[in-house]
């Protein structure tokens, strides 16, 4: 049997009018959406800039032990028993900030998460960029000129995953002028990109944010102990090196075990 003539049109199909309305809500929807993603790209942009800063502001705090200091704490090491050594300790300080910042991860907590991650972020790189400084102690080539200037190296060195030849002072020196400074903050800020879904919230426990974060560390320290070996010089052959010059206002590494 045909009912079509008990259901009247308009209830089978919407109104010119309701559907002008429909019309108009979902391109108001789509506009909504692409301010949205046009406004979190650029707070997103803001953000690693702000920690690329952050970053670069920090380095020259870190504080950093020369290869005398290193040979005296721990005696009877090798080179390479030594640069181990110093891996294990960064790597498990950095699993340290990985399981506090991934526990927080899982709270519903939204809001504070941005700030939880910049506390990691930031907290990691302080954590490797003292075992990169410590690295090219170890293996006999470290930078010339005062602390900024191997800040700078080492800033490098982080964040291009590549160990820094002392014979090529222009990939490092020039990095205090202006140009050198955007370029080094550029690739800060990439780096940074590589690491984020490592580090995204919701996404990892504090036991999978540990694990990531010690093979991460794992994995830099392995291209720039690589790096280095090509380059190294035995430590019979070192000249007699000054003390490290030290920062008026060390940063205080948390995570760190107590021998590192």
């Amino acid at each position: 049997m045909d009912d079509r003539a008990d259901h009247p049109a308009s209830a089978r199909q919407p109104a010119p009018v309701a559907r002008r309305r429909v019309a108009v809500m979902r391109d108001k929807a789509r506009d909504m959406a692409r301010e949205g993603a046009r406004k979190g790209g650029s707070r997103a942009r803001a953000g690693l800039a702000y920690l690329a800063d952050r970053i670069i502001e920090i380095a020259p705090r870190v504080p950093v032990r020369d290869l005398a200091t290193l040979r005296r704490q721990f005696p009877g090491l090798g080179p390479e028993e030594l640069a181990d050594k110093l891996v294990a300790g960064a790597a498990a300080g950095t699993s340290t900030v990985g399981a506090g910042i991934g526990a927080a991860a899982m709270l519903p907590v939204p809001p504070a998460m941005p700030t939880e991650l910049a506390a990691e972020i930031t907290g990691v790189a302080a954590i490797e960029l003292k075992l990169v400084a410590e690295l090219h102690e170890v293996y006999g080539v470290r930078p010339p000129g005062g602390l900024k200037t191997r800040s700078t190296a080492y800033l490098s060195s982080w964040s291009g995953e590549r160990g820094i030849d002392v014979l090529k002072p222009s990939t490092y020196d020039a990095a205090l002028s202006g140009r050198m400074k955007r370029q080094l903050r550029q690739q800060i800020m990439k780096r940074v990109v590589r690491d984020l879904p490592n580090l995204m919230p919701f996404m990892v426990g504090a036991a999978v944010g540990a694990v990531m974060n010690r093979r991460d560390t794992r994995k830099l320290a392995s291209r720039i102990r690589s790096d280095l070996r090509k380059i190294q010089v035995p430590w019979d052959e070192l000249p007699e090196l000054p003390p490290l010059e030290e920062s008026a206002e060390p940063l205080e590494i948390r995570g760190l075990p107590e021998e590192f």
